[in-house]
C-alpha cells in the first residue's frame, strides 16, 4: 500500500498540463503588440499646425466637358467657372479649362481674383434696385428688408451668398445659362452705387413748391 501511495503522487507531477486555446481576443492583442501597433509613431495631432482660414470662399457654378477637334484627334477638356468672395463685399468671377477639374478650378479661382468687384451693402441689403443685361440674360435686383432673406436662384443666388448679401430680391428674363446669368449679375452688381441714383416723387413736388 504504502509503494502504491508513494508512486501516484509522481506520476501526477509528471504529466504535463494541457494548454487552453487563446481566444481570438487574446491573439488580436498579441498580433498588435508584436506589429507594434500600440505605440504610433510619428507626430501627433498636437503638433500639427492649424489650417490657415481662406482669404474667400469658393463656389463651383458649372463644369462643362469640352471637346476640341485637332488634326491629330479629339482634345478633351475641362472648362470651370467659379465664384469667389469674402462675405465683405468683394466678389470675383472667373474661367478656367484644363485637361483635369482641379486644374480648371486653380485657373478659374486666379482669374477670379483679378476680376474682383467691390459692393456696396447697407443694412445687410443693396442701397438700390439695378438691373443690368448680357447677351440675352437680364438680371433685375431689388432691396428687401430684414429677415427677407436671398430670393434668387441658379448662378445669382450662389454669388449674393458668396458677397455677404444677406436680404434681396432678384428677377431673371431671357436666357437662364448660367455664364450669362453670371455677367449680368456682375455688371448689376457693379454699378451699385452708395447713394440712390433718384429722389422719391414726394420730394421732388416738395422741393418743386418751394422753388414757386
Amino acid at each position: 500500500m504504502t509503494e502504491e501511495q508513494n508512486t501516484a503522487p509522481a506520476e501526477a507531477a509528471e504529466t504535463p498540463k494541457q494548454e487552453t486555446a487563446p481566444t481570438p481576443e487574446k491573439k488580436k492583442t498579441e498580433d498588435r503588440g508584436s506589429k507594434g501597433g500600440g505605440q504610433r509613431r510619428g507626430r501627433g495631432r498636437r503638433d500639427r499646425k492649424p489650417r490657415e482660414p481662406k482669404e474667400f470662399e469658393e463656389s463651383i457654378l458649372q463644369i462643362d466637358r469640352v471637346t476640341r477637334v485637332t488634326k491629330g484627334g479629339r482634345q478633351l477638356r475641362f472648362r470651370v467657372s467659379v465664384v469667389i468672395g469674402d462675405k465683405k463685399g468683394r466678389v470675383g468671377f472667373g474661367i478656367g479649362k484644363s485637361s483635369e477639374v482641379l486644374g480648371g478650378i486653380r485657373k478659374a479661382v486666379a482669374d477670379a481674383k483679378q476680376n474682383l468687384i467691390t459692393i456696396p451693402i447697407q443694412n445687410d441689403t443693396i442701397p438700390h434696385a439695378v438691373k443690368a443685361k448680357f447677351k440675352s440674360s437680364q438680371v433685375h435686383l431689388y432691396p428687401a428688408p430684414a429677415g427677407k432673406g436671398v430670393i434668387a436662384g441658379g448662378a445669382t443666388r450662389k454669388i449674393l451668398d458668396v458677397s455677404g448679401i444677406k436680404n434681396v430680391l432678384a428677377k431673371l428674363h431671357g436666357s437662364r445659362t448660367r455664364i450669362n446669368v453670371a455677367r449680368s449679375t456682375f455688371q448689376a452688381l457693379g454699378s451699385l452705387t452708395h447713394e440712390a441714383p433718384y429722389t422719391p416723387k414726394k420730394q421732388t413736388e416738395e422741393t418743386v413748391t418751394t422753388t414757386e
